[in-house]
C-alpha cells in the first residue's frame, strides 16, 4: 500500500489550472490583441508587419486552453459537467472565432488581391473570440445555478448587463497587451503608433477595472465584506495599490521617447495578473461561483494523483518550449521585413 500523501493535492490542482489559464490569458491574449487592433492599422504592409512578430509562436499558444479544459475534466468533473452547458454558446462562439482566425491568418499571406477580405477577417474572428471569452468569464463571475449537481439554468443566461461589460474589458485587455508587444517589436511609424495607441487603452482598461471592481461587491454581499469589512480592508489595500503603481510605471514608459522595448509588455502582463489576484481574492475557494468549492468539485483522490503525475511531467516541456521560441525570436521585427512562417 503506497503512503499517505500528506499534501492537499485539490489545491495544487486548482493552482494547476489557475496557471494554465493565467498561461493562456497571457500567451494568446496579446496576438488576439493584434488582430483587435488591425482595422487601425495604416495599411497592409504595417499589418504585414504585425501578424510576422507573431507567426512564429502564434499557433502554439491555444495550447494552454486545451490543456486547461482537460485538466478541469480530469480533477473537477462537477465543474467541467455544470460549466460547459452554461456557456455552450458562447464557448462554441468562441472556439468558432479562433477556427476562422486561424484561416485567416494563413490565408492572408496567400493572397494579394483579396488580403483586405482577410484581414477583416482575422480582426472578426480575434474580436469574438476575446468578447467571448470576456463574456464567459464575466457570467462565471456572476454565478453559475446548480440543483442536484447538474446546471439548472437557461441557454442564455450567460447574456448579461455585466458580461457584457467583462467582455469590452477584455478586448480592451487583450488589446492593450497586443499594442505594448507592437512597441517591443517594431520600430519608427509603427511604434510610435502602437505606443499611442497604448496609452489610451491603458486609460479604458483602468476604467474597465474600477467598474467591474465595484460591480462584483454589489452583486455578491459575501465578496463586498471580504473586501471592505476591517482588517480585510487592511490586508487587500496592496492589490488595487499595485495595480495603481503598475499602471503609473506603464504610463510613465510610454511616454519615454524610447521605450525600453519589453518592459511596457511586462507591464500589461503585471495589469492582468494582479486582475486575476483579485479575481481570486474574490472567489476563493468557489469552483463554481457562488456556493460550489474546489472540494465539492473534486475527483476522487487517486484520480488526481494519477492525473497529476502526468501533468507535471508536461508542463515542464511545455514550459521549456515557450521559453525557447520566445528566446529565439526576441529580436525586433522591421517594417519592411517579409513574412516567414
Amino acid at each position: 500500500m503506497s503512503p499517505e500523501i500528506s499534501f492537499d493535492i485539490t489545491f495544487v490542482w486548482a493552482g494547476v489550472i489557475a496557471f494554465t489559464v493565467i498561461m493562456y490569458v497571457l500567451l494568446d491574449g496579446f496576438d488576439l490583441g493584434l488582430g483587435v487592433l488591425f482595422p487601425w492599422l495604416r495599411d497592409e504592409r504595417q499589418r504585414d508587419t504585425a501578424m510576422n512578430s507573431v507567426a512564429p509562436i502564434w499557433d502554439f499558444n491555444e495550447t494552454w486552453l486545451v490543456l486547461g479544459g482537460a485538466g478541469l475534466f480530469g480533477a473537477f468533473p462537477l465543474a467541467y459537467a455544470t460549466l460547459l452547458p452554461a456557456f455552450y454558446l458562447p464557448l462554441l462562439i468562441m472556439l468558432i472565432a479562433l477556427v476562422f482566425r486561424g484561416v485567416a491568418f494563413e490565408f492572408r499571406f496567400k493572397v494579394d488581391k483579396h488580403k483586405p477580405f482577410w484581414s477583416g477577417s482575422f480582426f472578426l474572428g480575434s474580436f469574438f473570440a476575446t468578447f467571448a471569452q470576456g463574456m464567459v468569464l464575466g457570467s462565471f463571475v456572476q454565478g453559475v445555478p446548480v440543483e442536484n449537481r447538474q446546471y439548472a439554468g437557461g441557454a442564455f443566461d450567460w447574456l448579461t448587463p455585466f458580461s457584457l461589460a467583462t467582455g469590452a474589458a477584455l478586448v480592451a485587455g487583450y488589446a492593450l497587451l497586443g499594442a505594448t508587444w507592437l512597441v517591443a517589436k517594431t520600430s519608427g511609424a509603427l511604434q510610435g503608433w502602437a505606443k499611442g495607441v497604448a496609452m489610451r487603452l491603458l486609460l479604458a482598461v483602468l476604467a474597465f477595472m474600477a467598474v467591474v471592481s465595484l460591480w462584483v461587491p454589489l452583486m455578491d454581499a459575501t465578496i463586498a465584506e471580504r473586501w471592505f469589512s476591517w482588517p480585510n480592508l487592511l490586508y487587500l489595500s496592496p492589490v488595487p495599490l499595485l495595480v495603481a503603481a503598475t499602471a503609473g510605471a506603464l504610463w510613465l514608459e510610454l511616454r519615454r521617447p524610447s521605450p525600453r522595448r519589453y518592459r511596457p509588455f511586462f507591464l500589461a502582463m503585471g495589469m492582468f495578473l494582479l486582475g486575476f489576484l483579485g479575481l481570486a481574492i474574490s472567489l476563493w475557494p468557489n469552483l463554481i461561483p457562488p456556493e460550489i468549492s474546489i472540494y465539492e468539485a473534486a475527483a476522487p483522490r487517486s484520480s488526481q494523483v494519477f492525473l497529476l503525475v502526468g501533468m507535471l511531467a508536461l508542463l515542464p516541456v511545455l514550459l521549456a518550449y515557450v521559453a525557447y521560441t520566445y528566446w529565439v525570436f526576441r529580436g525586433p521585427v522591421a517594417e519592411d521585413e517579409g513574412y516567414h512562417h
